[in-house]
């Protein structure tokens, strides 16, 4: 089945140009197109899209405002920015809005569509700039998260409480020889749990993993600390 998505960009000639590219396969339909991020709301709720490609700035709702309300309106729907330049404080604003991420507007054809690919199958991109703004984040939390979070999170990819600790120091930015000082494992045992990890996350390296650790808000924790 298509990927049913929706574009939205106040420039008519570039939501044309990248409908005819994105539907040069087989595998995804431009099912609405807006103008504005009134509009995006409004073809979400009606077309309630797999995908939603939202340019950051656009006229009468910007695209982070239409995030949030696309999300109530159609809960199921992805979310990804599309932007000209590398944003922070907007890009870091859409994602906690709610966006996967974002795609830059001149990124190369191929890679353009194996991000909407990718997102639709809710793998996170690794993008450099997006792993550095979720690193900085991880690095920058101060509040344990609930140990409710932690649970449901190592239920449903099936983690032990050690895997765990060695994803979130992961997401924290420590290298392998760090974390085997922290847990006391030798580092030929960590890369043993880190490929494990990396198996039942489905991601593909360490950046990744961290990403989806920060998104699901794992906390990093104590350094010193024992298990």
């Amino acid at each position: 089945m298509a990927i049913k998505l929706l574009i939205a960009d106040d420039e008519r000639l570039f939501r044309q140009s990248l409908k005819i590219l994105l539907e040069s396969g087989t595998d995804i339909k431009v099912v609405a197109d807006a103008a504005n991020g009134q509009e995006a709301v409004t073809g979400a709720r009606e077309t309630e899209p797999d995908l939603a490609l939202l340019d950051v700035d656009m006229p009468r709702m910007d695209g982070i405002k239409a995030a949030r309300l696309i999300g109530a309106v159609s809960p199921r729907t992805k979310i990804l920015m599309l932007s000209v330049h590398h944003e922070d404080d907007k890009i870091r604003a859409a994602i906690d809005a709610g966006a996967m991420g974002y795609i830059l507007k001149d990124t190369d054809r191929s890679d353009f569509i194996t991000i909407i690919r990718q997102a639709h199958a809710g793998k996170i991109s690794s993008a450099p700039y997006l792993a550095h703004l979720a690193l900085e984040q991880a690095s920058n939390r101060k509040a344990p998260s609930g140990l409710a979070r932690m649970t449901q999170f190592a239920d449903r990819f099936g983690l032990t409480e050690l895997e765990v600790k060695i994803l979130r120091l992961v997401a924290e930015g420590l290298s392998n020889e760090e974390i085997s000082e922290i847990t006391r494992l030798a580092r030929e045992t960590i890369k043993g749990h880190l490929k494990s990890l990396f198996r039942k996350l489905d991601v593909k390296n360490r950046t990744e993993a961290a990403v989806l650790a920060v998104r699901e808000g794992l906390e990093s924790p104590n350094r010193g600390g024992h298990l």
